[in-house]
């Protein structure tokens, strides 16, 4: 009788142990992922938006994943026009490009001279239109 109680606590216990590595191992694995991420999302590119326009010097170099665009002072790329929404755009670093992507702006976004509908990815030496200011792009 006693025999197999032994037999079934040792599989217990060796089941329990699997489990343990098992769970172990898991959590090593989503921990070496998570700084895998992290150190993707720190690779984002050096991206200069410059107004076209002579009359402002206007410029914008950094490396954030996401820049907003817009007439609100707390936009990442503050333009000062009256015909700028708020938050007019907003590019975005995402699978290897920058996306640019209008925030239903009033008087739309243009790349190129398209109006943009969808996200749309972006190439240096792209000009991008917001409202009535232009700038270029440079990666």
């Amino acid at each position: 009788m006693s025999g197999p109680i032994l037999l079934i606590l040792r599989l217990l216990m060796v089941l329990a142990l699997y489990a343990f590595v098992g769970w172990a191992l898991l959590t090593v694995w989503r921990d070496i992922r998570r700084q895998g991420d992290l150190i993707v999302m720190r690779q984002v590119p050096l991206i200069e938006l410059r107004r076209k326009d002579q009359e402002h010097s206007q410029s914008y170099r950094g490396i954030l994943p996401e820049i907003v665009i817009g007439r609100e002072p707390a936009c990442d790329f503050y333009l000062d026009d009256q015909t700028i929404s708020a938050r007019h755009a907003r590019l975005s670093h995402h699978h290897g490009q920058w996306w640019i992507e209008d925030l239903g702006s009033t008087n739309g976004t243009f790349l190129n001279q398209a109006t943009i509908t969808t996200p749309m990815v972006i190439v240096s030496g792209d000009e991008l239109c917001f409202g009535q200011v232009i700038v270029l792009v440079s990666m």
